[in-house]
């Protein structure tokens, strides 16, 4: 008996000493997120929808006046736009339900201003309802926008408005399966026809919509759901429309303190350190200039490398991407966008194809208890409820990863175990390389993700070094990637002295290219330097990965004469000086002439010396509010500048929609200065804007 009895005690005293041994975690570091915020931040990225009465009267803010017959797409199909946004890799939709026009998408008690006096459908349609049932078909989530003004109702400002306001919301709450997240504007009171009224109304965008009512019918009809507005109360804007956050970004903020509206807005892109809620980012921002279709934006979806960049600047600086998708009056998404959002797909696929940290060796510099729990292993075994943790106290600590063999790596991903809080002030990334450490990235916050970006290195081993933190370190996941070289079409530029630059995002990318209008190879002449083309030639270039023998298409671009000598020495109105923006190579700036102007405008231009003219070019304005635009030209040229010949007149076909460089051939015409007259212009006046004016002295391939 006593034999057994010593046999217990030392078996106790086994199991009491190893690995199965409770110890505590690490003590929360407040303010930690509530239930509802967990699923929010593994969404990471999903899909704004901005679809309503503004894709039809071209507008981005309606004024409350049109009528529902104006709304009338011919193809709606919201199956489309979840097929996009799921083959996308989002992981849900936000519909504008309403937006601050009053229209509201969905057949509600509380106004007639809805689909249900529309054409469309035979009034009997509700697109909330559509969308809800396609996002559900596809396994996405499903969010509401519901604007706060509302610029077409009558009673807005009044007591009755706000009762209305809040019904509208338990309607979309009630009505169409689980929520995810309730989306408020901060854009409140201001003119509008407020039923024919056709005045401006003030209201304090503090109290009047009584946000505590409105938060306590969410909680009640959706309580998993996330309120989103500049002050949460669950997650925050992320203070700009360009969807990126702060390299420092805490997810949480002195609440308390926000409001719709806050001037403070620069703080929403960092958080508080000493934040008393949590209150993570969403970075909004659209995937072309306007919020809704313009179909002159056509030609101005984000570029592939703008896209990875907000991507890497919002969902890799802990907070979640929201991608406005504009959808166009046919009611789908326009053939553009899709192409850029699959893109996009692709290249964070590859980015992100294999974590080379998994099933090798890693160690901690600490571990907590120096238990299994809290391992070091525990931040590669692919699953984010286990993480490694230090001992309190330890806020200085590494975990280092060892390779078999020298690998390539240029990508590091984070993720604190943030049911604990979010505690990292401060990091650093490091290499070692041929027996040496050398660092590659030091950063601030991680938080649910930080990704990290960086030169290629090939590493014997990576080590990640918390410098400093809030308290015990928590990391859920470590993960390394060899990201493959970034090959995209070279960007090309030329200044006005005929001097052409190219560029790649990616310099482990080469650009090789020809000047005679054949088709450039890598054995083509390998761009370097900036060189100066002053004469007619065919540019063409090419992108060319030497590690994977793959290049992109060829671009082309149609180099005239350099502008260097060429003056602007009169225009019909507006200002002289400055009128040298229409011939400075970069369609993004423009002139424009006087307001408020009768009669057709002009300008003159001096092109330095004789030429052999045999067209010309002109850029409409590219400004997100066009203005200006020439529909109707008539061209001249002269050798003197007093005996003019007209050699082109007619019109830019569509060029309000397709704001692409207009280009018109004449016969050849010799001359030294052209005039360049706006007959009729799109807008109420004839005020006439240029971006870019040229000519063609070469007939081009």
């Amino acid at each position: 008996m006593k034999k057994f009895i010593v046999l217990l005690v030392l078996s106790t005293l086994f199991v009491s000493c190893g690995s199965s041994t409770q110890v505590a975690p690490p003590t929360p570091i407040t303010p930690v997120p509530e239930a509802r915020h967990l699923p929010w931040h593994e969404m990471e990225y999903y899909a704004f929808v901005h679809f309503n009465m503004n894709t039809f009267t071209n507008m981005e803010w309606g004024t409350g006046g049109e009528k529902p017959a104006q709304f009338n797409p011919t193809e709606l199909d919201a199956r489309q736009w979840a097929r996009v946004a799921k083959e996308a890799g989002m992981k849900g939709i936000i519909i504008t339900a309403k937006h601050h026009d009053g229209f509201c998408l969905w057949p509600t008690k509380t106004t007639e201003h809805s689909v249900k006096n529309s054409p469309w459908r035979d009034g009997k349609g509700d697109l909330v309802k559509e969308i809800s049932e396609a996002c559900a078909e596809y396994g996405l989530k499903f969010g509401v926008y519901l604007s706060p003004w509302d610029r077409n109702a009558g009673n807005y400002g009044q007591p009755e408005y706000v009762a209305n306001f809040h019904e509208q919301l338990r309607e979309l709450l009630t009505n169409y399966g689980t929520i995810f997240e309730v989306w408020f504007d901060g854009a409140n009171g201001g003119s509008g026809y407020y039923g024919g009224a056709n005045e401006t109304r003030k209201i304090d965008n503090k109290t009047y919509y009584q946000w505590d009512k409105a938060t306590a019918i969410v909680r009640e009809l959706q309580p998993n759901a996330v309120i989103f507005s500049d002050a949460g109360p669950d997650i925050r804007w992320v203070g700009n429309e360009e969807g990126f956050a702060n390299e420092t970004n805490w997810s949480v903020m002195r609440r308390d303190e926000i409001y719709p509206g806050w001037p403070r807005y620069v703080e929403l892109r960092s958080g508080h350190e000493d934040g008393t809620h949590w209150l993570p980012a969403e970075a909004d921002t659209s995937i072309r200039p306007g919020w809704y279709y313009h179909p002159g934006e056509d030609h101005q979806v984000k570029t592939l490398p703008h896209l990875v960049d907000i991507y890497y600047g919002s969902v890799g600086r802990n907070s979640n991407l929201l991608l406005n998708l504009p959808v166009d009056n046919r009611g789908l998404v326009h053939e553009n966008d899709v192409k850029q959002l699959m893109a996009l797909k692709k290249q964070l696929d590859a980015d992100f194809k294999t974590n080379e940290a998994v099933g090798q060796q890693i160690v901690a510099s600490d571990t907590r208890g120096n238990n299994s729990d809290y391992a070091a292993k525990n931040a590669i075994d692919g699953d984010t409820n286990t993480y490694w943790a230090t001992n309190d106290g330890v806020i200085d600590a590494s975990l280092t990863v060892s390779f078999d063999t020298p690998t390539e790596i240029n990508r590091v991903a984070l993720q604190e175990y943030i049911p604990l809080g979010q505690r990292v002030k401060k990091f650093a990334v490091d290499a070692e390389i041929n027996g040496k450490w050398k660092t590659v990235a030091t950063q601030t916050t991680i938080g649910y993700k930080r990704i990290l970006r960086f030169d290629t290195v090939k590493a014997t081993k990576i080590r990640v070094h918390i410098l400093d933190a809030k308290g015990p370190v928590t990391i859920a996941t470590l993960g390394l990637y060899r990201a493959p070289n970034f090959l995209v079409e070279p960007t090309i530029t030329r200044t006005k002295e005929g001097t052409v630059s190219m560029s790649v995002p990616d310099k482990s990318v080469a650009i090789y290219y020809t000047l005679d209008g054949s088709e450039p190879s890598s054995n083509a002449t390998k761009y370097t330097n900036p060189f100066v083309v002053a004469k007619p030639a065919t540019l063409k270039a090419i992108s060319y990965d030497s590690k994977t023998k793959q290049q992109t298409q060829a671009v082309s671009v149609a180099i005239d004469i350099a502008k260097k000598d060429w003056k602007v020495i009169r225009v019909s109105s507006g200002e002289l000086e400055k009128a040298n923006l229409l011939i400075d190579e970069n369609p993004n700036t423009f002139w424009a002439t006087a307001e408020k102007v009768t009669k057709p405008q002009e300008v003159v231009i001096d092109l330095g010396a004789m030429y052999d003219l045999k067209g010309f070019t002109y850029w409409p304005i590219q400004n997100r509010y066009p203005f200006g635009i020439v529909t109707n030209y008539d061209f001249s040229v002269s050798t003197d500048n007093t005996n003019w010949k007209s050699v082109a007149k007619g019109e830019f076909s569509n060029v309000v929609n397709s704001r692409l460089q207009q280009k018109v051939a004449f016969n050849t015409t010799k001359g030294r200065y052209i005039k360049l007259k706006a007959v009729t212009v799109d807008g109420e006046d004839s005020r006439a804007s240029f971006a870019e004016v040229g000519v063609v002295t070469q007939a081009t391939n």
